[in-house]
This record gives C-alpha cells, sequence and structure tokens, in this order.
C-alpha cells in the first residue's frame, strides 16, 4: 500500500516541486482519516438513535472526532475528483475543516492546492489511490500514523542534502526515547520539526505500558509548512501539544519562556549560522552563569536553551555535530562550566550516513540535572543510580548500525537494545557495568581535565590494535615505505605523460 502510494504521488513531480508536493499528499491523507474517523462517529451516532444530533460539532468533539461539514468530506471530494476546480474544492475543504475544529488551527495547507496550479489528471490518480486506504482497518497498526511516517521519511531522503530538515530518522529517535524514557511529565523539543521525537515518545510510552495522559507536550518550529506538517502529525495520532501559537525563531521568540521540561528531545540544525546579531540576545536569562554563545554558530545557543528549560531532574537527549564537542573559545567556556557542573552524562557518536541531510557523523549528548546517587521508579520497577555526578559515559557506535534505503544507516532494534542497556547498566548501581574498547569508556572528572575539557570520544575509549603479532614501529615502517613507492611511480607516470604531451607539441605550463 505505502509503495503504491509513494508511486502515485510520485506522478505529481515534474509540476510541483518536491518540497511542495508532500504538503499536498500528506493534506489529503489528513482529510481522508479525518473523514473516515467522522463517518464512522455519524454511524454510532445514528446506531444510538441520535439523529439529531448528526450536526453538532459537541457530538463528535467528546470523542476526540474532528467535525467535518459537507464540503470538508472525502465522499464530496471524491465526487468532485475528475472537475477541473478540484483543486479549489480541496483547499475549501481544508479550510472549513480547520475553521470548525479550533484545535487544527494553523494545521493545514492554506491554498496549497489552487495555487499549485497541478496537473488534474494525476491529481485525481492520486485521490483514487488515497481513496482506496481503509484507514480504520487495524487502530492497532496505526495504520494512518504508520502511512504518514512513510512519507515524512520518503520526502526527506527525496528531497535529501540541505533540505529535509523537518525529520529525524526514526531510529535515533527510538534510542533516545528508550535511552532518556519519558514515562510521564514534561516533553519539549524546541526545534521539533514534524513532531517525529513527540510521536515517538507516544509510542514509547505504549510500548511499556504507560499512560499517555500523564505526558504533556511543548514544542516550538521555525518554518511554517513545517509547523502545520507536525500539528497535523499529531492530529492524526489525536496527541495533545502546544507548539506555540505561530511559527517562531526560538531564539528570537520564545514561546515557551516559563516552561521546566522533565524530558527534552531534540534535533536541531547543526552549525547555525547566522542565528543571532552581534548585539541581540546578550543578556538572555537562558545564557545566565554562562558565557554568551558565540554569533557564528548556534550549537551552544540550544545546548543553554534546553539546559535552562530543564527541570530539577531533568534530562535531555539531544543531536548535534562533533565539531561541538572540541575548540572553539566561548565554546570552550561554555563546555567546561557544564562538564564542571555535572550536566554531561553522556556522548555517543553515530555512524556516517545515518541522516538524509548530512554524510557527517553526529554526537549524541545526554545531558542530566540528576546525575547523584537515588532510587528511582520507572514504569513500575525501582532502580538504584550510581553516584556519577563526576563522571561521563563515552561510547562509540560508528561500527553499528544496518544498510537502509542503499545508502544509509539505521540502528536496528536489537542495537538500540543493546546500546541502552549499556548506559543503564553504567547509571545502576546493581549492573556490572565494564569499559569495552572501540565501544564505551567511563571517564572521570580528572581525566576529562587533562584533555581540557574536550568530549571527543576517541580521546577516551581504548583503541585496540587487532593484528597483535606485528610490531607498531615495523608496521609504520612498512606503511611509509609503500607509500614513498608509490609516490616514485606516479612520479615517473607524469615524466612520461609530460614527454607525450611535449611531443605533440603542446607547452606544458604546470
Amino acid at each position: 500500500m505505502e509503495a503504491i502510494l509513494w508511486d502515485s504521488a510520485n506522478k505529481l513531480r515534474g509540476t510541483v516541486e518536491s518540497s511542495e508536493y508532500k504538503h499536498v499528499v500528506l493534506g489529503l491523507i489528513f482529510l481522508k482519516f479525518a473523514s473516515d474517523k467522522f463517518e464512522e462517529r455519524r454511524l454510532e451516532l445514528i446506531s444510538e438513535g441520535k439523529e439529531k444530533y448528526l450536526e453538532m460539532k459537541e457530538f463528535y468533539n467528546m470523542k476526540n472526532v474532528f467535525f467535518l461539514p459537507e464540503e470538508s468530506r472525502w465522499s464530496h471530494i471524491i465526487a468532485n475528483s475528475k472537475q477541473d476546480n478540484i483543486a479549489l474544492v480541496i483547499d475549501t475543504a481544508l479550510n472549513t475543516t480547520e475553521k470548525n475544529n479550533p484545535s487544527l488551527k494553523g494545521a493545514l495547507p492554506d491554498n496549497y492546492f489552487s495555487r499549485l496550479n497541478m496537473d488534474v489528471s494525476k491529481l485525481a490518480a492520486l485521490l483514487d489511490t488515497i481513496n482506496n486506504i481503509d484507514t480504520l482497518q487495524d487502530k492497532e497498526q496505526d495504520i494512518v500514523g504508520r502511512v504518514y511516517e512513510y512519507f515524512l521519511s520518503k520526502f526527506a531522503l527525496a528531497e535529501g542534502k540541505g533540505k529535509g530538515e523537518f525529520y529525524t530518522p526514526k531510529s535515533i529517535v527510538n534510542l533516545i526515547a528508550e535511552m532518556i524514557e519519558p514515562y510521564k511529565g514534561i516533553i519539549y523539543d524546541p526545534a521539533c520539526g514534524s513532531g517525529g521525537m513527540f510521536v515517538q515518545s507516544m509510542k514509547f510510552i505504549q510500548k511499556h505500558q504507560g499512560d499517555q495522559k500523564e505526558v504533556s507536550i511543548y514544542g516550538q518550529e521555525y518554518t511554517s509548512t513545517t509547523y502545520k506538517l507536525a500539528k497535523m502529525n499529531l492530529a492524526i495520532r489525536g496527541i495533545a501539544a502546544n507548539l506555540g501559537a505561530v511559527p517562531a525563531d526560538t531564539f528570537a521568540k520564545d514561546q515557551h519562556k516559563d516552561l521546566k521540561a522533565d524530558f527534552i528531545m531534540a534535533n536541531p540544525p547543526f552549525n547555525q549560522n547566522p542565528w543571532r546579531g552581534e548585539n541581540e540576545l546578550l543578556d538572555d536569562p537562558r545564557w545566565k552563569g554562562y558565557e554568551v554563545p558565540q554569533t557564528g554558530n548556534a550549537n551552544y545557543g540550544w545546548i543553554l536553551n534546553m539546559v535552562s528549560k530543564l527541570s530539577e531532574n531533568g534530562v535531555a537527549g539531544f543531536i548535534l555535530a562533533n565539531g561541538a564537542l572540541s575548540g572553539g573559545s566561548e565554546e570552550y567556556k561554555i563546555r567546561k562550566k557544564l562538564i564542571e557542573n555535572g550536566l554531561v552524562e553522556a556522548i555517543l557518536i553515530l555512524p556516517m550516513k545515518m541522516f538524509y541531510t548530512t554524510d557527517i557523523s553526529v554526537t549524541l549528548w545526554i545531558i542530566n540535572k540528576n546525575k547523584k546517587a537515588r532510587n528511582s521508579e520507572v514504569n513500575g520497577v525501582i532502580r538504584s543510580y550510581r553516584q556519577r555526578e563526576h563522571e561521563i559515559l563515552f561510547m562509540d557506535l560508528r561500527q553499528i548500525g544496518e544498510p537502509f534505503e542503499k545508502k544509509f544507516l539505521q540502528f536496528s532494534e536489537v542495537q538500540i537494545a543493546s546500546i541502552v542497556k549499556t548506559y543503564h547498566d553504567w547509571q545502576q548501581s546493581n549492573c556490572n557495568y565494564e569499559d569495552v574498547p572501540e565501544y564505551c569508556y567511563s571517564a572521570t572528572i580528572e581525566e576529562i581535565r587533562k584533555r581540557d575539557y574536550s568530549l571527543v570520544p576517541s580521546k577516551y575509549i581504548e583503541f585496540v590494535n587487532r593484528d597483535e603479532n606485528v610490531d607498531f614501529e615495523e608496521k609504520m615502517s612498512t606503511l611509509k615505505s609503500e607509500f614513498s613507492e608509490l609516490l616514485a611511480a606516479e612520479q615517473k607516470s607524469r615524466e612520461a605523460l609530460l614527454r607525450v604531451f611535449k611531443e605533440m607539441g603542446y607547452d606544458i605550463k604546470s
């Protein structure tokens, strides 16, 4: 079904950019889902003998169902799918759906279809394909949620480098959720994209038999179209969230100034520049106690924003480019204070080719405001935590992962479970954690001071010479000799080539 849908959606390409047509497809999927839920509730009311309430919003909202006027219903769209004005029909459906359901304010594409001037026959074919999805077929499997997630992933792949920043690969989000365990409390994402962190948090809660009602979600997103994607993504799954009144820059217009979150999950833009002017945000309370983050790179701005939002025992898991691990003048001073304040708990370097937008290896940071020895209840189980206030766990995951979509990597469920076990074993006093060469190392604050507060995992994790029978100096000498021979051969080839050109009458300058 997903493959057929994707093929049908791809037929829109050519007249519509991939960055645009995702809003077309996802808007239609949302309408189909909302309409199926509406018709199901409508039949329910009829079976209960409540026909007089069929057009009253309250009797739909009470069951978390969006009320749809006649012109918003899927049946109306399909009835007009072959008409020349179908784009206007769809825009009207989206507009009236949003107007009749305040929780969808700012969520749905606005005049998208009319503006894009799409081929009517291709749009009609896509409508026919979506019409075949029974969104209520298997509620346990979350059919429409899966389709939506599949499309977000495929669109991110299609847009590639420099784009697709609305989506964080699912296996990375799953890893963060399993590590920080957001069972209950407030979850925050300052750069929430299409809301993937929130979706996987809820799936984590379901997987571990938690209660979604014990979680509150807050987020913020700068890009207007991505803000709409997030609101639709969450609405499809019935997840209530406060994403701010409007799409806005988290630094320039913080819409959750007084928020204290129990869990933060984020994948902010890497190495963002510019993000503030030279004389802007100098006295921002989010930097209190630290240096003002440099103007040329927002990495430490994001870190301090998240640190300022954590509750007394809050924990954050977020992705950053590797450059944040070392170097920098202001960054160095901030990193030193974070380490000395006992906030950095774990640094995990991830494999290359996990992100659709960049080939580089990136890092997962865990910031924890409660690294002291304590007992805590997690999903009904009492855990005893070690005193880890002056230690940091380093993990190198670059040799872990399985192929995905031919040219990318992802973590399997088994690999995630193994990584998470290492981290939780390290945290707990009743487990036998051990450093493992080329995989993990628990560094003391003294070791980190000796390395001038660098958080580069390879400076701490032991490297193993796999060929133990070969002397290192001897091996280096052999490599140098082989390299010299290659250089000499290359020089001879160059000289021979130059002679040929000279004989042909060319004047070779360089």
